[in-house]
């Protein structure tokens, strides 16, 4: 069969195209080199429990319409993201909110809570910040930095925080209110039994190939449809030429525990340097469960090396430049590229969503 579309890639980027594309009566081609659909969203059961295989994916968003599309797909709960940081056994609410100031300092009032913030601030004297280090500091002080930032984001990156650029932080919160709510956006939840769901039903009506590479059978599968959307690495879409782009990984060590509970939150940051993973998940409160086992994953995040699925862009000035070479090399050779590897972007899921529906409309 001649297709009108080939969509490289599963995700969630790739599922919206090609649900749009279906409803207009293209015929569709999905491919992924994976052995799943549903790309890094991708769940599955568990004894029981829904696993987000790749890590956390709460969906949240202000945009009711990126809303009620999603919602169009399956039934969404209320949960509401409320993790916690641990530092070397001591627990703190995250993200930084009155609860997290009265566990460290036994404050009761934002007054008091600002001040020692303050205090620590002006003590630091730090009037241009030059990495993460300064500018985290500059706007938290030093307790909350070395207790709940430092060693966190050390992990993340690889790099010391004086040798990672100040703009990575720059937006950090603080609440002087007591809210736990992670999010602030109005509408947040998670997809009762799963993402994967959600994308089967977006993949309706299209041939779907899993376990295909696009770039080893680039010729083969190219034939078969008259247009290509890529949303798969950019750089390797070219063969590397111009360099290659950075990333983060990770790697997931998931286990099933014969107990009902174990952390008592989904989420659990570990904040200190010494522990090697940044947070363990406990899938079952992403559903309010009450198995009587349950699955926890510990979250490492490591170097990303060839074979690696690369879940974090480096967007430093170098990659970005690099980035955007290649997003103008697509242009010119009238490839339609998207999703966040094609754009070396850390997309939220609403954002991919309506990313894939702005391409649609175009298209």
């Amino acid at each position: 069969m001649k297709y009108d579309f080939l969509i490289v890639g599963a995700g969630l980027f790739g599922a919206t195209c090609c649900r749009e594309l279906t409803k207009k009566g293209y015929k569709c081609l999905v491919i992924d080199k994976r052995d799943h659909v549903a790309g890094n969203v991708y769940t599955k059961e568990v004894e029981g429990v829904i696993v987000h295989v790749y890590g956390a994916h709460i969906f949240h968003t202000s945009d009711k319409g990126v809303w009620d599309y999603v919602n169009s797909f399956a039934h969404f709960n209320d949960y509401i993201n409320t993790p916690i940081a641990d530092y070397h056994g001591e627990r703190y609410h995250l993200p930084f909110n009155m609860n997290t100031f009265r566990e460290l300092w036994g404050v009761q009032t934002a007054e008091d809570a600002k001040a020692i913030i303050d205090r620590q601030v002006k003590a630091a004297g730090i009037t241009e910040p030059k990495n993460l280090e300064e500018q985290a500091i500059s706007m938290v002080g030093t307790d909350i930095y070395q207790k709940l930032i430092k060693g966190y984001t050390e992990k993340q990156w690889g790099r010391d925080c004086k040798d990672l650029p100040s703009f990575i932080i720059k937006r950090l919160p603080l609440r002087f209110t007591f809210d736990n709510n992670y999010f602030n956006d109005p509408y947040q939840g998670i997809p009762v039994g799963g993402y994967t769901q959600i994308v089967n039903e977006m993949l309706c009506g299209a041939d779907v190939e899993l376990g295909v590479d696009f770039i080893e059978n680039r010729r083969s599968l190219s034939a078969r449809a008259d247009r290509i959307i890529y949303t798969g690495q950019i750089d390797r879409l070219f063969g590397y030429k111009l360099g290659k782009l950075e990333y983060r990984s990770l790697k997931f060590e998931t286990e099933v525990l014969d107990v009902s509970d174990y952390q008592g939150n989904a989420v659990v940051n570990y904040t200190a340097r010494e522990v090697p993973y940044t947070r363990i998940i406990e899938h079952k409160h992403f559903e309010f469960g009450k198995q009587k086992k349950t699955v926890v994953t510990r979250e490492y995040p490591k170097t990303w090396e060839a074979g690696d699925e690369p879940y974090y862009p480096v967007n430093d000035e170098v990659n970005n430049d690099l980035a955007a070479r290649y997003a103008r090399l697509a242009e010119e050779e009238g490839m339609i590229v998207g999703g966040r590897l094609a754009d070396y972007k850390y997309y939220d899921m609403d954002k991919v969503i309506l990313s894939a529906l702005n391409l649609t409309q175009k298209l």
